[in-house]
């Protein structure tokens, strides 16, 4: 088994303790020098964690976690490529690709830099409190027999909660994940297509989940939120081994229907714009491939592929 780094050594002391730790009883208890141990605060302050330092006390975790990739290793059937800086899970998952990765393969990043939605739209991802990461799988499959990974990744993620925490989220078609009226994380799929096979080739599936988040941009403290407002009854590398868990050990057919019961849009009045035109309707039913069935005021009827909707109502 690998050996632990210094800094994660320095980590397991300071998550158990309750008060300051100081620097001579980590150096003592880990046979490093006082450098050492500067240095390996420093790292983990890097990796996005508040250490509290004080003169003649020593350091004190205030927030965060670290994610272990040994561990999830050991979880999962995953190879781990684990990234301390990244400007987007997705984009290192598609340099592993080009540099001939075979697939089943998870991207971990602590934060990233250039972090992009749908739409290529940029989403707010700090340096402390997010899971972003991006799962890259080799279906080889025809395009009309891919499954349908946004909603089957949508589907682990609201009932990993669940198990871990008993809160209650859930999915704004398609890919958006809420607690109550706040989104709090998001999915990105891509797939890649090969024209000479006719086969989907390549999946890439992003999540970027915001899991104790406490300052929020102003324009976004209406619209966001996070899975702990106060301190995590979890660790982020719980949640990111029993979201891929469910994902693996739950037949298709029952993450489908999952979906649809934590659906935070069926029964309700929704709008959504095409060509240009704005229209409203009552969101009846999603089918296995997640596509939204919308009755139209005038009483027609439309299924919806991709897109956005909006709710016509919170309440």
């Amino acid at each position: 088994m690998t050996s632990l780094k210094t800094y994660q050594k320095v980590y397991s002391i300071l998550e158990k303790a309750t008060d300051y730790v100081s620097g001579e009883y980590l150096a003592k208890q880990l046979q490093l020098s006082r450098t050492s141990i500067w240095k390996a605060i420093q790292h983990l302050e890097k990796q996005g964690l508040v250490i509290d330092s004080v003169q003649n006390r020593g350091y004190l975790l205030q927030k965060g976690d670290l994610l272990d990739p040994i561990w999830l290793a050991e979880q999962l059937p995953f190879k781990i490529s684990y990234q301390a800086k990244s400007q987007s899970t997705q984009q290192d998952a598609r340099q592993g690709l080009e540099a001939g990765n075979v697939g089943d393969c998870l991207y971990l990043a602590p934060f990233q830099d250039g972090a992009r939605g749908r739409f290529g739209r940029a989403f707010f991802a700090p340096k402390q409190g997010g899971i972003y990461m991006s799962l890259h799988l080799k279906p080889m499959v025809p395009f009309d027999q891919m499954p349908p990974y946004t909603i089957l990744v949508a589907a682990s993620i609201v009932q990993a909660i669940q198990t871990l925490t008993e809160k209650k989220a859930q999915i704004k078609w398609v890919n958006d994940i809420y607690l109550g009226s706040k989104k709090i994380a998001g999915i990105l799929t891509e797939a890649i297509s090969s024209v000479e096979s006719g086969l989907i080739t390549d999946v890439i599936i992003g999540i970027g989940l915001n899991f104790h988040i406490e300052d929020f941009p102003h324009d976004l403290q209406d619209k966001a939120g996070s899975l702990f407002d106060e301190k995590p009854s979890i660790t982020r590398n719980q949640l990111i081994a029993e979201i891929w868990k469910v994902y693996l050990e739950t037949p298709e057919e029952d993450l489908i229907a999952l979906y649809r019961t934590h659906s935070l849009v069926l029964g309700r009045m929704v709008s959504f714009k095409q060509n240009g035109q704005e229209y409203t309707g009552f969101a009846k039913a999603i089918d296995r491939e997640g596509r939204l069935l919308v009755e139209l005021t005038d009483g027609a009827v439309t299924w919806l592929n991709s897109g956005e909707i909006s709710l016509t109502s919170w309440t």
